[in-house]
């Protein structure tokens, strides 16, 4: 449900316009410095209101720790980190709670939750809540460091346009959302990661990309564009003993694990579906179908807060292969 992770494992809590959001992180191990300074770099590059396109909405999302650090070292024991909540305009919410706004998870959480459900700001369906996912993506990035793993996810498409800029400025101009495509790569990874068949390293990967908000698909190297290929062309032939390939078209994964050679994965993100422009859809209280425009403030592509978390859900599921491996310590050791 809400935990992810077998030996560094994660539970996710919070909503996007309650108290703060969090997370608690079990198997980080015991004497890993961290300080809040660790935190801000990433955090920053998730925050909103610092790009055109981004909402508006600002937090201070300094990380508050509530449990598992002492004397700024990890202690072994779970770590739960809290992010306050202190920048919400919640009326916005309340003014249409009437319409479930097409694209959002408001109907399907009214239907399963029987009205119970924290509508505000998407409750605890919103992108909020990857201020935690972050958080543990840097701690889990302070881990793989001494091994030379590096990870780097960018937009590498916006609205099907590969100028950033120009297609951003596509969707200022028609006053609408836009969807991007984010690229993740990641180089020093050892061979054999990754735990056929049910735990291979794309499930893995796509498991936990496919959790953050607004995703809606995952593809590995070639991707999709393997199916117009012959197999010829789309082997990778291996030319030395250390296993590099001439061409990468497999995007470092053979079999479910890790071939040494670098990872390479895509994510696709949906346009925003708050969008301000008119939309039709149905009002709770009359029955029927009417017009109806989002207000609030809101991502005009969220794909461009998107690199720093998808590489915090990378991290966090190669630390977790690394520690089944056996590759990382109980007790801090760099």
């Amino acid at each position: 449900m809400n935990g992810f992770g077998r030996l560094f494992r994660l539970t996710i809590f919070g909503e996007s316009h309650g108290a703060s959001v969090g997370i608690n992180i079990d198997g980080v191990p015991a004497g890993l410095p961290l300080t809040v300074e660790d935190f801000i770099a990433d955090m920053e590059r998730r925050k909103g209101g610092k790009q055109k396109g981004a909402t508006p909405r600002q937090e201070a999302d300094l990380p508050i720790f509530k449990s598992g650090i002492f004397n700024d070292f990890a202690t072994g024991a779970p770590i739960t980190i809290l992010f306050e909540n202190n920048n919400t305009r919640s009326e916005d919410y309340q003014k249409h709670r009437s319409h479930p706004r097409p694209g959002h998870a408001d109907f399907v959480a009214h239907e399963k939750f029987g009205g119970f459900e924290d509508f505000r700001g998407g409750g605890s369906f919103s992108a909020r809540l990857t201020a935690g996912i972050v958080a543990a993506g840097v701690i889990a990035k302070k881990i793989m460091a001494p091994k030379d793993i590096r990870i780097e996810a960018r937009v590498t498409e916006i609205g099907g346009n590969k100028d950033i800029e120009a297609g951003l400025q596509q969707a200022i101009e028609k006053k609408d959302s836009v969807g991007a495509i984010i690229e993740c790569r990641v180089s020093g990874l050892p061979i054999g990661l990754g735990e056929p068949f049910f735990d291979s390293m794309e499930s893995a990967l796509a498991h936990a990309a496919m959790a953050i908000p607004a995703v809606r698909g995952v593809e590995f190297g070639t991707g999709f564009a393997a199916a117009a290929m012959y197999g010829l062309e789309h082997n990778d032939a291996i030319v030395d003993t250390k296993g590099t390939t001439s061409t990468n078209h497999a995007g470092g994964v053979v079999g479910g694990i890790s071939n040494g050679n670098e990872l390479v994965y895509r994510i696709a993100v949906k346009p925003t579906s708050s969008t301000p422009q008119t939309q039709n859809t149905l009002n709770w209280d009359t029955g029927e179908i009417s017009e109806f425009s989002v207000k609030g403030r809101h991502d005009l592509c969220v794909g461009l807060r998107a690199p720093v978390i998808l590489e915090a859900m990378t991290a966090i599921v190669l630390v977790d292969f690394l520690m089944l491996a056996g590759k990382v310590d109980r007790i801090w050791n760099a």
